[in-house]
């Protein structure tokens, strides 16, 4: 079997270090030392150099002014933001505009992504309901619009006389991003229990936004929707739409696991390498050495396990199991790895890991954000549990 990335793929890493070459965790507001949100806004200056450098039209199709590369591309830029902590919304604006693309209304589909590509729109989505717990499409409802079409706004993108619309109400909480989103993906049921997907602007009538702060110190927002128009080409009711998204959130938070953590360990190789003990550095240490190469073998399992994902999403592969499956394995070990990773850093930093002077901390509060982001590891243990009853290997 052939692991190597493509020459495009490869391009696109090397284009994600140029852009965030400049950014350094020591400057990353840390939660520690910033009372409520560490920030109003993502960091513009970083999601302006994604666009100059076409790393936000990377998935996005030539019609619409992308490269057309998959969601291995897509996760390789992912891995690298997160080797920065990079404030930006790199995720959820290229995973909705994925789902647009391949599922929502090709007029709608034309209007709005030469624009996200381009940096102009900011594009984010709800994918925890009211609680975190429940699925998150049980937490709003859409029905259609018994007013017809005297709510549409014609200057919305996809308005239009295709229809009557529909109807939103409920809750989503802990939006990432939302304050500083164009555009929601609001997932959602119907009356019939269809799992839909509809796209909301943060300014539009009935949205209300109340502020919440992540692990991280990140600005997030419970969105409360109440009697939200939305027309027709704006709801997304391709079944499995609403499954794809949030499996290829998943995927990248995987990513964003992976970088994250590999980031961790070098700084720990790094300052066991000159921290000495006894006239020797701490890393010549067996129990030293022992941890921290527990922690690359973590590394590397999940690193294989997010590939594999990644590349089951891109390719619609056949596999003993769905691709949920594989989404499960890489988020367990996502969870569980970034968590060990970062602690067995703390321990080997001893005192000077708390240091909120050193940017470990800063790491260890994304990292704790990235384990719980769409479901612990105990989540996805119970779901590939249910996978594997449902489908017997032997």
């Amino acid at each position: 079997m052939d692991f190597t990335f493509t020459e495009e793929q490869q391009a696109a890493v090397e284009a994600a270090r140029a852009v965030f070459s400049g950014v350094e965790p020591d400057g990353v507001p840390s939660p520690a030392l910033t009372p409520g949100a560490v920030a109003e806004d993502i960091d513009r200056s970083v999601w302006t150099g994604l666009a100059a450098g076409d790393l936000l039209s990377l998935t996005l199709a030539p019609e619409h002014g992308g490269a057309g590369l998959d969601a291995v591309a897509l996760c390789l830029v992912l891995r690298e933001s997160a080797k920065v902590l990079a404030r930006v919304p790199l995720l959820e604006t290229c995973a909705v505009a994925m789902t647009i693309q391949q599922h929502g209304d090709p007029g709608l589909a034309a209007e709005l992504l030469p624009h996200v590509g381009r940096g102009e729109l900011v594009l984010t989505v709800g994918a925890n309901g009211r609680t975190g717990h429940d699925p998150a499409e049980l937490a709003v409802i859409a029905r259609r619009d018994l007013a017809g079409k005297a709510g549409q706004d014609h200057d919305r993108p996809g308005s239009g006389d295709g229809g009557a619309g529909w109807v939103l109400d409920g809750v989503q909480s802990g939006v990432p991003w939302a304050r500083s989103a164009d555009w929601i993906a609001v997932p959602a049921h119907t009356d019939e229990g269809l799992a839909v997907l509809a796209l909301v602007r943060r300014t539009d009538e009935g949205v209300a936004l109340a502020e919440q702060v992540s692990t991280s110190g990140e600005l997030f927002a419970e969105v409360r929707l109440d009697t939200v128009r939305v027309e027709d080409s704006a709801l997304i009711s391709t079944p499995g739409a609403w499954e794809w998204l949030r499996t290829l959130l998943t995927t990248g938070t995987c990513a964003l696991a992976l970088g994250l953590g590999e980031a961790v360990l070098a700084m720990t190789s790094e300052y066991t390498g000159k921290r000495e003990q006894f006239g020797h550095p701490v890393a010549t240490f067996q129990s030293v050495a022992v941890q921290a190469a527990d922690r690359y073998i973590d590394l590397r399992a999940m690193e294989v396990a997010l590939w594999q994902a990644a590349w089951r999403i891109s390719t619609g592969a056949p596999g003993k199991l769905p691709v949920a499956g594989d989404v499960a394995v890489a988020k367990i070990w996502a969870s569980d790895g970034v968590r060990r990773v970062v602690q067995t850093a703390q321990h080997l930093h001893g005192g000077f890991g708390a240091d909120t002077d050193y940017p470990l901390h800063r790491f260890h509060a994304w990292a704790k954000q990235i384990e719980l982001s769409l479901g612990p590891a105990a989540m996805h243990e119970e779901a590939l549990g249910d996978l594997l009853a449902a489908h017997p290997l032997g």
